[in-house]
């Protein structure tokens, strides 16, 4: 009796989260979205994420729109895009498509829709990327990323991260712990995006051509990182 309660109370957890995913948009729109993530959350003013942390960062992972459901159990569900530095240094990797899951457990009711951006601020934590399957928090070190311009990641727990995160929701930027959520390769909408099976590491590594639909996103991502290097 006790294991079917819990069950039923699972499924109305991340029904919602269902309902939304069928709801989503398409890989080429979620690039166009990822886009605009970008340039509103690195343009925030004094708000903003700190320069410092964006020039030392390896890659950046960009998840518009996720979703966070939940009644008695708690869930999140999006889908985004990483994309590395190229190991020349000049440029960046196509986009590789992640999805992030992750659930919880305490009294919640409702739900919200978050922007999300991680750093990643070394080798390990590229690495990670490249895998088939990470915990965050766990597999890989998370902390929530300080916020302004001038804010530095001086505490251990950023030094020592191997990423940091940062949310908007309802216009209100801050950092964000995403400890216990899962990334991994979302093959669905890079067969959509590439035509073709790629997995994380020929994509990040700089073998997969961008496609066209990427363009945009990755002019962005040049256009600040040749901004914050003046």
């Amino acid at each position: 009796m006790r294991s079917t309660l819990i069950t039923i109370l699972a499924v109305a957890a991340l029904s919602p989260i269902g309902l939304m995913a069928q709801k989503e948009s398409g890989a080429t729109d979620r690039l166009h979205e990822a886009t605009d993530v970008l340039a509103d959350m690195t343009h925030e003013g004094d708000k903003g994420i700190p320069q410092d942390l964006l020039n030392k960062a390896k890659c950046v992972v960009i998840v518009p729109n996720m979703k966070k459901a939940g009644f008695i159990f708690g869930a999140k569900y999006g889908r985004g895009f990483a994309m590395c530095r190229k190991p020349s240094g000049a440029g960046w990797s196509a986009p590789a498509a992640m999805r992030i899951e992750g659930g919880s457990f305490g009294l919640q009711i409702g739900g919200s829709e978050s922007d999300v951006i991680l750093l990643v601020m070394n080798d390990g934590g590229m690495k990670r990327l490249l895998e088939d399957k990470f915990t965050l928090g766990g597999d890989a070190s998370v902390a929530a990323g300080p916020v302004g311009r001038t804010a530095s990641a001086q505490t251990d727990a950023q030094m020592h991260a191997e990423m940091l995160s940062w949310s908007r929701t309802r216009g209100i930027f801050a950092g964000l712990s995403l400890e216990g959520a899962t990334l991994r390769p979302d093959h669905e909408a890079d067969k959509e995006l590439y035509g073709r099976d790629y997995n994380n590491r020929q994509i990040l590594m700089g073998d997969a051509k961008a496609p066209a639909a990427a363009e945009p996103l990755m002019h962005e991502l040049d256009r600040i990182s040749m901004a914050r290097n003046r």
